[in-house]
């Protein structure tokens, strides 16, 4: 059964080499976020009174439903997507996204949809990365040599759990699986986006917040935390703290700021290695003459 694996493992890899390709480097461009964002706090440096101020000037009409705070270039985002506005987090004044910010930005859509909204084929890629990786297992354990297929084997094998783990997990998010069960629905009234900022003030750091947005008209903040970035659920009485959503936490690298990061970096940069050595050995193979025109030369 090996040669059928490994032609297998070879075709699959080749035929979603290049979804594969740009899912895992701008990947490795989204590991840098949390390490960004978690590293650029200052703690106290944002008041609720501030904030307050500066969304009233960005949103003079009050019909933001969600904000997105951005130290590392001292500036808010209102709404997210390619809708998004960028403002002055002092003074409220409507400024250019960051070069770094962009990245990120664009990053992330193409990381999810690819450059044409082919979110299904985002998936299926993921998918197939798990065969790939199933059936290099199934190949047994190699012989490690100082060759192009001795590192590709090597690294697969020393670092599968986490080869594994990026994957499932993105695989996990794309299809809703979280683990957790959805919290009840807060009673009384939504709260307003100015409301919800002066309820997480009232026990939270302004500083460490990440963002707020509305999901299904409760709004939901995200706070970096002890190293991690925690969900709570935002309502007149306060705050509700949101189970952990493990899939997205370990995809994303927000479990543990700068550590999860730097493990996301290492996993990147990894599966980039596998790809374009597993690319090079097909081209070695596909490019070298048949034995018999070797022996007859």
């Amino acid at each position: 059964m090996k040669p059928l694996f490994l032609r297998l493992h070879r075709w699959i890899s080749l035929a979603f080499a290049l979804p594969l390709l740009v899912v895992i480097a701008t990947g490795l461009i989204l590991s840098f976020e949390p390490i960004v964002q978690s590293g650029a706090i200052q703690p106290g440096s944002i008041t609720v009174e501030s904030l307050t101020a500066a969304l009233a000037k960005a949103d003079p009409d009050g019909k933001a439903t969600g904000i997105v705070i951005r130290p590392w270039e001292n500036s808010f985002g209102i709404g997210f997507g390619a809708s998004a506005k960028s403002f002055d987090l002092a003074t409220g004044a409507p400024v250019a996204p960051g070069g770094l910010s962009g990245l990120f930005g664009a990053s992330r859509g193409i990381h999810e949809r690819l450059l044409f909204d082919l979110g299904w084929l985002v998936t299926a890629s993921t998918v197939a990365m798990l065969v790939i990786v199933a059936l290099g297992v199934l190949m047994g354990l190699p012989r490690l040599r100082n060759t192009v297929s001795g590192w590709h084997k090597g690294t697969a094998w020393f670092l599968l759990p986490l080869v594994v783990l990026s994957p499932l997990t993105g695989l996990a998010l794309a299809l809703g699986v979280t683990f957790t069960t959805p919290l009840p629905r807060p009673a009384g009234p939504p709260v307003s986006l100015v409301q919800a900022l002066a309820k997480v003030a009232e026990g939270h750091d302004l500083s460490g917040l990440n963002s707020i947005r509305s999901r299904a008209g409760t709004p939901m903040a995200r706070l970096w935390e002890g190293g991690e970035l925690k969900a709570y659920s935002v309502a007149a009485t306060g705050l509700t703290p949101i189970p952990r959503n493990w899939p997205r936490l370990l995809h994303e690298g927000n479990g543990a700021g700068l550590w999860t990061g730097l493990v996301d970096v290492v996993t990147s940069l990894a599966l980039l290695g596998l790809l374009g050595t597993g690319v090079t050995i097909w081209a070695r193979r596909a490019t070298r003459r048949p034995t018999r025109v070797r022996a007859a030369a």
